[in-house]
């Protein structure tokens, strides 16, 4: 998370980035979080958190509401074991909602997920299951001094809402927190006329 935020930093300094809002999904809320905690606000104006990991997936003494480490250790052995049906398992079912009852799966997002997931190189998107889940962002949260809206669905199956944005709304200071009622992980494409409208009220705020 450290090589992400760093890199992010990067780019923000190269185009002379001012006034940003940063919007995270999932994984990338936690880099967002580590950015703000490594490299401060001074060119961010405002935060969205979507469906994002922090503070903390993995279950811990300090953290007990969290997915045991098992949950993880699955992930891995299944993306080992046969990284194409891993990709294809995770979009068919989980991450977009498509395993639920009256879902409406699409194929198209389907096989673009999975094709996103093998051009990943084989290596980083195995090391990014412990990136995403144990990574620590309580302390990067309590850095955040701009306007923050965290939305998340209260159906993600993929980041369980009570260990994740329930929890960030109370570190992070004057957060608004959005549930979306039955909402899946991908709410940019489950959730999208919904998203995009709050999305846009919040910038313009």
């Amino acid at each position: 998370m450290d090589t992400y935020a760093d890199d992010l930093a990067e780019l923000f300094q190269k185009l002379d980035l001012k006034n940003a809002v940063m919007i995270g999904h999932s994984t990338g809320g936690g880099e967002v979080a580590r950015f703000i905690g490594r490299h401060g606000t001074k060119h961010v104006s405002k935060v969205v958190l979507m469906g994002a990991v922090p503070p903390i997936m993995v279950k811990t003494k300090a953290n007990p509401g969290g997915l045991p480490i098992e949950v993880f250790d699955g992930l891995r052995r299944a993306y080992l074991a046969d990284r194409s049906q891993f990709f294809l398992n995770v979009a068919s079912g989980p991450f977009f909602g498509f395993n639920r009852s009256g879902a409406k799966a699409s194929q198209g997002l389907i096989q673009s997920w999975w094709m996103q997931g093998m051009m990943s190189g084989h290596k980083n998107a195995y090391d990014c299951i412990k990136a995403f889940s144990e990574t620590d962002f309580t302390e990067d949260l309590k850095k955040f001094d701009v306007p923050t809206l965290i939305i998340h669905g209260d159906d993600d199956q993929i980041v369980p809402i009570g260990a994740s944005a329930k929890l960030s709304a109370k570190l992070v200071k004057k957060a608004t927190l959005k549930i979306y009622p039955g909402g899946s992980h991908s709410l940019g494409d489950t959730s999208k006329e919904q998203l995009n409208k709050e999305l846009l009220e919040f910038i313009k705020s």
